[in-house]
């Protein structure tokens, strides 16, 4: 069997997971969301650290050979330690090297935003990689930190979500985009808002798009199975259940997993 395991801090890597499970390029995806640490933008780098090892060990002793971070913190901090300890046993793969090529690809010269947690933004990651692929790329990055609460508290008032998204994006430095990185995978909910209030002419690039696309041409598999689904989460909380069988299509039995012994 092809398994592939998912992680996130909550429900935004829901976003990735959907998009490879509708490759019907493997034969189990398996989930695993953080509840119990969310969010990750707001920790530190050794934290998330140990999160992940957990977590990647734990989808290692399920079976996966392929390891997808769907987390922007995470990817920042902890790729290279998890394919320094456990790159003999799986392939680790991030959310943030695939939208790097596609934005090195697809925006040379242009102007682009890039907003996601603080951990993500402090980090430069984006910043960095763009610009050492191509220096004819400028950024301008941006911390947004209320937008993930938002979203985990199931907070769906229209109106508070556009006042948030304007007091953001209303900044000088991302009046004159050419495309906007949505840089956590909680922030493709909102790309509708997000979109409205940029206008046309900005490009929003979301990571779950990408990742699909790019997981099919690096790990090409049989397309024709069926992917069955599994979800655990270090705790539970209704609306995650609920979130995971509305992206999914079908109902989904979340199995609580806790994080030992972390610190």
């Amino acid at each position: 069997m092809a398994t592939i395991g998912v992680f996130d801090s909550g429900i935004g890597g829901l976003t990735v997971a959907k998009a490879i499970a509708d490759l019907n390029a493997y034969d189990k995806l398996i989930y695993y969301g953080d509840i119990a640490h969310l969010p990750y933008g707001d920790k530190s780098a050794a934290a998330i650290q140990a999160y992940s090892v957990r977590i990647a060990e734990f989808l290692v002793a399920k079976g996966c050979e392929t390891l997808v971070i769907a987390c922007n913190s995470a990817s920042a901090s902890a790729t290279d330690l998890l394919k320094e300890y456990l790159g003999h046993k799986i392939k680790v793969i991030n959310v943030i090297d695939p939208m790097v090529d596609y934005v090195v690809k697809g925006f040379p010269k242009k102007h682009v935003g890039v907003i996601g947690t603080k951990r993500t933004i402090d980090s430069e990651i984006y910043q960095n990689l763009l610009k050492s692929k191509n220096k004819g790329i400028s950024t301008s990055a941006m911390a947004t930190p209320l937008l993930v609460p938002v979203i985990e508290e199931n907070i769906f008032s229209e109106d508070l979500r556009k006042r948030i998204i304007e007091e953001y994006l209303h900044h000088a430095d991302f009046q004159e985009l050419d495309a906007l990185i949505l840089g956590c995978t909680h922030y493709p909910l909102l790309k509708k808002d997000i979109s409205e209030y940029m206008g046309p002419r900005v490009s929003i690039l979301d990571s779950s798009e990408i990742m699909g696309n790019y997981l099919n041409e690096f790990d090409p598999q049989n397309k024709s199975v069926t992917t069955e689904i599994e979800c655990y989460a270090s705790d539970l909380t209704p609306f995650f259940e609920e979130s995971a069988s509305r992206f999914f299509g079908k109902p989904i039995k979340m199995e609580i997993h806790h994080l030992m012994n972390i610190f």
